[in-house]
């Protein structure tokens, strides 16, 4: 079997600006909810998708802003977006998919999290992070954890990690702190960009590994002087910015792969789907019929 896991937070930020505005009948804006609803079915309706769980920030902040005060925080997301986190997550759940709402940490820790929890598991063939945020990228592994972009339609196994970043899977985290990650809110180390990260990372795989002879980089004398005292000068910075990379595995989840294996809507998903103005989802989950009981 596969283990499908989705980034809930990406696939509504996705609906919020691809899908069309819709207000339910005390005149919310559910829009993005609607939308996200509908990626969700489309992926429980695609042959070979079983098990199924989305994790959601639900609050954007996590342990990292305490840690670094620029990081990315709800402040300038719009209102009407934070506003539907909830009823996202409600609606999910009426769908009848297993839910982590985090907290304290963020979507894509609990993401890693399963996936390193479940990819070993008796029965379980690979498991599926549905998302293309290069965070996830670090969580890798083989062919038995992949990151699927499905707007593209692009799988990222070991290889394709290596191939699109210049680096293996696990020196993602030590790529993204020398580079920065605009998305996150943390700049890099100046003058690293992504192909002289790469280049030094392929050979040394992790920060600490990295030396302090110019020489020993594989880059131009001049270019890597100039990285080499950059590193040096902010290295703790680099630390930090790690720190601040790397997806934490130890989030606490309660469920077992047989817990997430999906097994039809919950009574009160009609309703909802009335709620937010789409009776035709409704019609057409009802349509499809409950799925047989599969082992997990």
């Amino acid at each position: 079997m596969k283990i499908h896991l989705v980034d809930g937070t990406y696939e509504l930020f996705r609906a919020h600006f691809g899908a069309p505005p819709r207000q339910d009948a005390a005149g919310r804006e559910v829009g993005a909810t609607v939308g996200l609803l509908r990626s969700l079915w489309l992926l429980l309706s695609t042959p070979g998708v079983t098990h199924v769980a989305c994790a959601f920030d639900h609050v954007i902040e996590s342990f990292r802003n305490d840690l670094y005060a620029g990081y990315k925080s709800s402040a300038g997301v719009d209102p009407v977006l934070l506003a539907q986190f909830e009823p996202a997550e409600r609606a999910a759940r009426a769908l009848g998919i297993v839910v982590w709402p985090m907290e304290e940490f963020e979507a894509d820790d609990a993401l890693a999290a399963a996936a390193a929890r479940f990819r070993d598991a008796p029965g379980v063939d690979q498991v599926v992070l549905c998302s293309p945020d290069k965070d996830l990228a670090q969580a890798v592994v083989d062919r038995r954890v992949v990151c699927w972009d499905r707007r593209r339609d692009i799988v990222l196994d070991d290889a394709g990690v290596t191939a699109k970043f210049g680096v293996a899977p696990a020196s993602i985290p030590d790529w993204l702190a020398l580079v920065g990650d605009s998305a996150d809110g943390f700049p890099g180390i100046p003058g690293w960009g992504a192909k002289s990260a790469a280049t030094v990372l392929a050979r040394y795989g992790h920060l600490d590994a990295v030396p302090e002879d110019p020489a020993a980089l594989g880059l131009p004398a001049a270019r890597a002087a100039r990285l080499v005292e950059s590193l040096r000068a902010g290295r703790d910075d680099a630390r930090l910015f790690l720190r601040l990379a790397t997806l934490r595995l130890d989030v606490p989840l309660d469920e077992e792969v047989a817990d997430l294996e999906w097994r039809g809507v919950t009574p009160d998903f009609a309703a909802l789907c009335a709620e937010l103005g789409d009776e035709g989802l409704a019609r057409r989950v009802e349509e499809a019929g409950r799925p047989q009981r599969r082992r997990a």
